[in-house]
C-alpha cells in the first residue's frame, strides 16, 4: 500500500527544506518564491521501534519499516484558485496526494523573504483554507450542474448523489474545510471520488522554535482542534546527520521531531501496522483501521486472503514479555483469530491459508 503526504505552504515558508531534511534528497531550497516548480516526491521509511525490538529478538536478518511517500509542492499564494502564481499546477498536484501538511511560518529571520506583510501562521492557514475552499467549491458546482442533466435522464446514482453534494456546497460557500465536518462513511465515499482538496486530513506546521509560536496562536490551534507540532525545520536539518547519540550530547531529543512528524502524518491517514518476525526478516505492514485478519494476509500476499484459513496473533510487546514465541506459546498467549478478527496496531501475525 502507498499513501502520499502533500508539504504545502505559501512560498519560503521552509517546505523544500523540510522535504530534504525528511527524505534526505538534495532538491533546490534558493531563497526566492516558486523555487519548487515540479513536485518533489521522496519515499521514506515510518520509523518504528518495534520492529527494531523484534528484530532484535528474533535475530532477523533483515528489517523492513513501512514506507510513506512525501511530495514537495510549489509555493501558494492568494489567488491560486483562479491561476494567480503557479495556481492551478499546484492545486492539480495537492489534488493527487492521500493527505497535507501544511507548513506555516512561524520563525522570525528578516534574511528569508516574507510574501505576507507579517509572520502570522492562522493568516498563513486562512489564505491556504481559502484557495483550496474556492477550488473545491469550483469542482462541486460543475459537478452540480452535470448531476441535474443526469436527473433528468434517470440516473438514480445522481439522485443520491445530489443531497451531498449540496451539502458539501453549503460548506464551502461558508467558508468551511469539508475534513473538519460530520460526513457520514457513505457520504465520504462519494466525496473521495472527487479528490477535494479540503476533504483530505491535515496535520499544521509551525516552523520555527517553540518562544516564537505566540500563545494565542497555540491556544487557537487547541480551542479548534487543529491537530499541529512546533517544529524548527532549520534546526532539524542541521542536525540531520547526527546519530542518536550525538543528538543528546547537543542538548536534543535522541527522537526527531520529524520522525514525529512521519507518525502523525502516517496515523491521519487512518492506517495502522502489523507486523511479522521471524529469522529472516521483521516486517512491518500497512492495513487501514478496521480491516479484518484475511485482508492483512492479502497484503502480505493475494493468495493468504483469497485462501484465508485462520490466523495466529500476538501483541508486539506481550511477545518481547515473553522472549519469543516458545514461551508465549507455553502460556497460551498466541491467539487463533478466524476471518471475522479486526486487526489491532502492533499485533504480530501469522497467516495460516491453503495455498
Amino acid at each position: 500500500m502507498s499513501f502520499s503526504i502533500g508539504i504545502v505552504g505559501l512560498p519560503n515558508v521552509g517546505k523544500s527544506t523540510l522535504f530534504k531534511t525528511i527524505t534526505k534528497k538534495q532538491v533546490d531550497c534558493q531563497n526566492y518564491p516558486f523555487c519548487t516548480i515540479d513536485p518533489n516526491i521522496g519515499t521514506v521509511a515510518v520509523p518504528d521501534f518495534r520492529v527494531d525490538k523484534l528484530a532484535e529478538l528474533c535475530n532477523s536478518e533483515k528489517k523492513i519499516y513501512n514506507i510513506i511517500e512525501f511530495v514537495d509542492i510549489a509555493g501558494l499564494i492568494a489567488g491560486a484558485s483562479k491561476g494567480e502564481g503557479l495556481g492551478n499546477k499546484f492545486l492539480a498536484n495537492i489534488r493527487e496526494t492521500d493527505a497535507i501538511v501544511y507548513v506555516l511560518r512561524a520563525f522570525k529571520n528578516d534574511k528569508i523573504i516574507n510574501t505576507q506583510e507579517k509572520i502570522d501562521p492562522i493568516s498563513d492557514k486562512n489564505v491556504l483554507d481559502t484557495e483550496l475552499a474556492l477550488k473545491d467549491l469550483e469542482t462541486v458546482e460543475k459537478r452540480l450542474e452535470s448531476l441535474q442533466r443526469e436527473i433528468r435522464g434517470g440516473s438514480k446514482q445522481a439522485q443520491s448523489e445530489l443531497p451531498i453534494l449540496q451539502k458539501a456546497k453549503e460548506y464551502l460557500e461558508d467558508g468551511k474545510i469539508l475534513f473538519e465536518q460530520d460526513f457520514t462513511n457513505e457520504e465520504l465515499k462519494i466525496l473521495g471520488s472527487y479528490q477535494l482538496l479540503t476533504a483530505k486530513p491535515r496535520i499544521y506546521l509551525l516552523n520555527g522554535k517553540d518562544e516564537e509560536v505566540d500563545k494565542k496562536i497555540i491556544d487557537e490551534f487547541e480551542k479548534n482542534n487543529w491537530p499541529y507540532l512546533i517544529i524548527d525545520i532549520l534546526m532539524e536539518h542541521d542536525a540531520a546527520d547526527l546519530s542518536r547519540q550525538e543528538r543528546s550530547e547537543f542538548g536534543l531529543s535522541e527522537e526527531t521531531e520529524l520522525e514525529t512528524l512521519i507518525q502523525k502524518s502516517y496515523s491521519i491517514l487512518g492506517l495502522i501496522t502489523f507486523l511479522t518476525t521471524g529469522a529472516d526478516e521483521t516486517r512491518a505492514w500497512t492495513l487501514r483501521k478496521g480491516q479484518k485478519a484475511p485482508m492483512a494476509g492479502g497484503v502480505i500476499h493475494t493468495d493468504f486472503e483469497k485462501n484465508f484459513i485462520k490466523a495466529e496473533v500476538i501483541n508486539w510487546k506481550v511477545l518481547i514479555d515473553c522472549q519469543g514465541f516458545a514461551k508465549a506459546r507455553e502460556k497460551g498467549l498466541i491467539r487463533l483469530e478466524g476471518k471475522d478478527y479486526i486487526v489491532q496496531d502492533g499485533d504480530v501475525i501469522e497467516i495460516k491459508a491453503n495455498v
